[in-house]
């Protein structure tokens, strides 16, 4: 259980963190959200806890600080660490191209016109790196729109299926969206990533992850299912249905209750607070938590730097399609997004927060000027119902005050 401290001694404010529990506990209140659990630390430390609702509405039980949530594409800076960990053991540079190690991306075309039934593609002018991955730079998509007509072929292929080489030999079939390095789009680039590390590394997704990452710190909790042992702690999983919502996976039934054969590492983990706030602060001390280093601090400075290009934000890198992320002001890193100018973000942050969220409505960010930290877990999908988030930052970010 975490180790609570005054607000005051981390220099946040205590009548304004106060106000985060009224803005939220409506949400729970009226019937939008089932529970969540929020929590603020700065300086290491954390100021600020609340679990309030319920993590299965069906069976009533309450929200607690222990309770394992889906956290989706939070899984993507973990694997996103797993890969430079594999970077700074020099078995590749960020500039190789990924067909080094998969022979299925080294002809790659990009989409020029046509639709699902027939389309035209031309040669993509380079090779997709791992750079181009780990800043969904790539051109690859998601399937999860109907924006374009790559996306319907990725959802008439079924491409986050199967296994992750099956996922693989689907994607060195099918067009890129447009040629490498020359847009931002979210996309399966993170599952991608994760398949590189099993070949490179030589384990299983699962099994590197346990031994490079979730062992040594602790985070005994995240893994790709709940064991029985864990089961009534596993929240359940709810849809925005009607103005409230509908639940969509229970946990006594849920897929995530058996091991995987698609292990993703763009959105497989579950995890609970304590586990993601050990990761989170072994970021924010640059690698490295009580004793145990991860990764190099100037691994972790150079994933955290925007690597857009001219230090351009999203919006300057086109794409508009739905991600964790507004697209103003943001930069994207290798991994997370990156806060540029919160004057044109229009909203309270720092230069060089970095964050990310997922898709049943989840939330991190790190802030290294304000050495803050800030976790909203909730089971809620999609991420996009409620502003939240936004909402979490303006109360979190008001709170500091020396």
């Amino acid at each position: 259980m975490l180790n609570i401290v005054s607000p005051a001694s981390v220099g946040l404010d205590a009548t304004q963190l106060n106000r985060i529990a009224p803005h939220l506990d409506r949400y729970v209140d009226e019937g939008k959200l089932p529970g969540y659990l929020v929590m603020v630390a700065r300086h290491g430390k954390p100021a600020y806890l609340r679990a309030y609702g319920l993590c299965d509405v069906e069976n009533q039980k309450p929200m607690a600080e222990d309770t394992i949530f889906r956290i989706y594409s939070m899984t993507k800076p973990i694997t996103s660490v797993a890969i430079m960990q594999l970077y700074a053991r020099g078995l590749f540079q960020l500039d190789t191209p990924v067909s080094r190690f998969i022979p299925a991306f080294k002809d790659l075309r990009v989409f020029v016109a046509g639709n699902a039934e027939k389309y035209e593609t031309t040669a993509a002018s380079r090779p997709v790196t791992f750079r181009d991955l780990l800043t969904h730079t790539a051109g690859f998509a998601y399937g999860t729109s109907a924006n374009h007509v790559v996306d319907t072929l990725y959802r008439e292929r079924k491409i986050l299926s199967g296994t992750l080489e099956e996922m693989i030999q689907k994607l060195g079939e099918l067009p890129l969206l447009f040629t490498p390095g020359t847009r931002w789009s979210y996309s399966a680039a993170t599952d991608i990533l994760g398949h590189l590390v099993e070949l490179i590394s030589g384990q299983s997704l699962d099994a590197y992850f346990a031994e490079e990452i979730l062992g040594p710190l602790g985070m005994e909790d995240t893994a790709f299912y709940v064991p029985d042992a864990k089961a009534a702690r596993f929240a359940a999983n709810y849809t925005y249905h009607e103005g409230g919502m509908r639940l969509i996976d229970s946990p006594d039934n849920s897929p995530y209750r058996q091991p995987p054969t698609f292990r993703s590492g763009g959105g497989g983990l579950v995890s609970t607070l304590h586990d993601y706030f050990r990761f989170a602060q072994m970021l924010l001390n640059k690698g490295e938590l009580d004793g145990v280093r991860i990764l190099g601090r100037k691994s972790v400075e150079l994933m955290t730097m925007n690597h857009m290009p001219n230090n351009g934000d999203l919006s300057s890198m086109g794409m508009p399609v739905f991600s964790e992320t507004p697209y103003d002001g943001i930069g994207f890193g290798l991994g997370f997004s990156v806060m540029l100018n919160p004057a044109q973000a229009q909203i309270l942050g720092s230069p060089g927060e970095y964050s990310w969220g997922g898709a049943a409505s989840t939330a991190f960010w790190i802030d290294p000027v304000e050495e803050q930290i800030v976790i909203f877990l909730t089971q809620l999908m999609p991420s996009s119902t409620y502003p939240i988030r936004r909402a979490l930052r303006v109360l979190t970010y008001g709170a500091i005050g020396t």
